[in-house]
């Protein structure tokens, strides 16, 4: 695949940057990472691990199937969706297909073709297995190779257009489907990007219209203006109908998955059980940012009040691809919404996609801010994806910055990969971890890419160079950063070497915390799922020999 990144010219910024802090990881040995020496039963996994490693991609595959991995933080449920699940979706609904666009269109009423001339209904694709391979392929990266003008990039984003005729009321079996495959691998929580309804929020921000000479930039005196007349005008009255919306999924999910009743169905992981029931899953709020600004705002202000009366919505992200013309013409503009609306809601949290572009994507000037600005002005505690790094203004800094304030970049290989071309030496990993940035492992959009997170795990180690004990601090690190309620486990932010007193205690496979642990855990779901990755972690390194 065609690379937009200028090689070179990145590795010696890489170099710089590595120079600066005066460490690279590779080979760093576990006491540069950890802090302290492997246990025995660490030592045997780690042997374990590159034992694996050394036979190949399914072997490693199997060997880290059944690892903790803690969450997936980056996660866009529409594009977690496996294609075979879409097609089975749009026959239970009824619809029919454009068989020349490869998309849904709903069934015409009072016809006698139901489907009108040239489409065929979605059951057709069952009996067509052409047509059941071409939808597959339209709605994610399976057999796709590039091709003069049409880029990794340009497939990628294009899926979603194939199958946006689906109703989204069934999101529920979306989101049982995800979860599923994340209780197959050792997951315990799952943060969901997700876009609810926000048509009577889009139509105000264009009635109300956008203040004029603002076009650039917008002081918070005409957003706070603009704030009051859409709330005066009803903007919360979708505040309900969104939360509904995420409410039904939740319910429909665990009703499929059996966790009311008596006998929940576990999934088997290599001779151990895990039940999905147990799987905990928040939603961020998806905001798309490739809109004009006055419909930006209003969605915006709309996820704002969700996020802050539904502890089900634990923060705000702002999706579709950030070299769009729109979302480079007004990112700083937005960046300042989010400022202002950090300042009027302090406790919504935020995750946003910044650097997901790469040289020869956008100018150079493009490049140099947008991370910087997610964290200084967007208040970002996250960065998705943040492949431009490097060259941004002074990174050096930058890295230092988001060390000390302990921003996590998400980390998405397999879309970093297809999306941007960028990969293996050329992917600015192994600077954030140089810097002590903390990173973890994520999927993007894992039905769109054809992957898992255990995919990402083995790439990460074949491509990135990752041990077992980093691929374990990586677990961990996702649940200190995920927007679970509560206070961690451990002392120290982001140091994984010492617990809290009251769970100091040591944690085996069949351990049950202390009374003084157990107290701490019931006040903080974050500690309660920290503690329970320890004992997975236990248990996984106990069962190898």
């Amino acid at each position: 695949m065609m690379s937009f990144c200028n090689r070179p010219i990145q590795r010696l910024l890489r170099f710089s940057v590595l120079f600066a802090f005066g460490s690279a990881l590779a080979g760093s040995g576990v006491l540069a990472q950890t802090g302290s020496p492997l246990t025995p039963s660490e030592a045997r996994t780690a042997r374990a691990f590159e034992a694996a490693k050394k036979l190949g991609a399914p072997e490693l595959y199997a060997f880290l199937k059944p690892m903790p991995k803690g969450a997936d933080l980056h996660m866009h449920l529409s594009g977690a969706v496996y294609a075979e699940t879409f097609i089975a979706e749009a026959v239970k609904q009824g619809l029919c297909v454009d068989p020349k666009a490869l998309t849904f269109a709903p069934p015409v009423t009072g016809k006698d073709a139901p489907c009108g001339p040239g489409n065929l209904p979605a059951s057709s694709a069952l009996k067509d297995q052409r047509l059941y391979d071409a939808l597959i392929d339209a709605f994610s990266m399976r057999s796709f190779v590039p091709s003069s003008g049409v880029s990794g990039h340009d497939q990628f984003f294009s899926t979603f257009d194939h199958f946006r005729g689906l109703d989204s009321s069934h999101a529920g079996e979306w989101l049982d489907e995800v979860v599923r495959r994340a209780a197959a691998q050792n997951e315990q929580y799952l943060e969901a990007m997700q876009t609810p309804t926000f048509t009577h929020a889009a139509d105000l921000g264009y009635k109300l219209g956008w203040p004029k000479g603002a076009e650039k930039t917008v002081t918070p005196q005409q957003l706070a203006r603009l704030r009051d007349e859409l709330l005066a005008s009803g903007v919360r009255d979708e505040v309900g109908v969104d939360s509904k919306e995420l409410a039904d999924a939740e319910s429909a999910r665990r009703a499929m998955e059996g966790c009311e009743g008596a006998q929940p169905n576990p999934v088997q992981i290599q001779g151990m059980e895990y039940d999905p029931c147990t799987i905990q899953t928040h939603w961020l709020y998806q905001v798309l940012r490739g809109f004009p600004p006055q419909q930006v705002f209003a969605q915006t202000l709309l996820g704002f009040e969700v996020a802050s009366a539904d502890p089900h919505v634990v923060g705000i992200n702002f999706v579709m691809p950030e070299d769009g013309r729109v979302s480079m013409q007004d990112y700083h503009l937005q960046m300042q919404m989010l400022d202002y609306l950090h300042s009027v809601y302090p406790k919504v949290r935020l995750s946003l996609h910044a650097g997901e572009i790469a040289p020869g994507m956008v100018t150079p000037d493009g490049l140099r801010f947008h991370i910087r600005e997610a964290i200084d002005l967007g208040h970002a505690e996250r960065i998705g994806h943040g492949m431009d790094v490097l060259y941004e203004d002074h990174p050096s800094a930058l890295l230092k910055e988001m060390a000390d304030k302990h921003v996590m970049v998400e980390i998405n290989l397999t879309s970093n990969d297809v999306i941007l071309g960028l990969t293996r030496t050329d992917h600015p990993l192994a600077a954030y971890r140089a810097a002590h940035v903390p990173v973890a492992l994520s999927t993007d959009d894992e039905g769109v890419s054809r992957i898992d997170l255990t995919h990402e795990y083995v790439k990460g180690a074949e491509e990135q160079g990752l041990t077992y004990v980093d691929l374990k601090q990586m677990a961990r690190t996702s649940l200190e950063h995920a927007f679970l309620a509560g206070e961690s486990l451990w002392a120290a932010p982001d140091s994984f070497t010492r617990r809290k007193a009251a769970c100091a205690a040591p944690i085996t496979s069949t351990s049950n915390p202390t009374s003084a642990c157990a107290v701490l855990l019931k006040s903080s779901e974050r500690a309660a799922e920290q503690w329970e990755l320890e004992r997975r972690f236990a248990l996984f390194e106990a069962s190898i020999h």
